[in-house]
């Protein structure tokens, strides 16, 4: 994701999380951590034909060791147009922001995840994410429950191995 994919991304985010839609500010906030050698956040989009159909986004903290590796990794967000949904693009954008967390050499992978989008969660345990607990009210302002997940990341790397886009797809970091 680059700044200029950020009008289309505020888009996407209204159309699909209107209560709580992240603003131009907060996306630009974490972009300005995406970059360069000290970067620890890894933001991808989607496009379908020049349109953009997704986006996802991943920030890194903390040190494993005296090595300098991150601790740990939460998936900011996932997004994917209604038109597409059922394409697997949101296991392709996934499966992009784990390949950004084992570059990262991160131990493991945290997210939230709306206790009402079982969609979402069936998607987050096919990639070996298990529930830990609840945030209650995290999502605001409509008091909505949030399902803390996690991903225990191997080693081998299997847990981010790489995919193909489908469908004429195309996945831009």
């Amino acid at each position: 994701m680059r700044w200029w994919d950020i009008d289309p991304v505020l888009e996407l985010e209204k159309d699909l999380f209107p209560e709580d839609a992240w603003s131009r500010g907060m996306f630009w906030s974490e972009l300005a951590h995406a970059r360069g050698a000290s970067a620890t956040r890894r933001y991808v989009v989607a496009e379908d034909g020049g349109r953009l159909v997704g986006y996802a986004g991943l920030a890194a903290s903390g040190t494993a060791s005296d090595s300098g590796s991150a601790a740990g990794a939460d998936v900011q967000t996932i997004a994917v147009a209604r038109d597409h949904w059922g394409t697997g693009l949101g296991g392709l954008l996934l499966t992009e922001l784990l390949r950004a967390a084992t570059a990262f050499e991160c131990a493991e992978v945290m997210l939230e995840c709306r206790i009402d989008n079982v969609r979402a969660q069936k998607l987050y345990e096919r990639y070996g994410f298990e529930a830990i607990g609840f945030r209650r009210g995290y999502y605001q302002p409509g008091n909505v429950d949030a399902l803390v997940m996690r991903l225990t990341m191997q080693s081998d790397s299997g847990s981010a191995a790489g995919s193909t886009s489908e469908q004429g797809t195309e996945i831009n970091g």
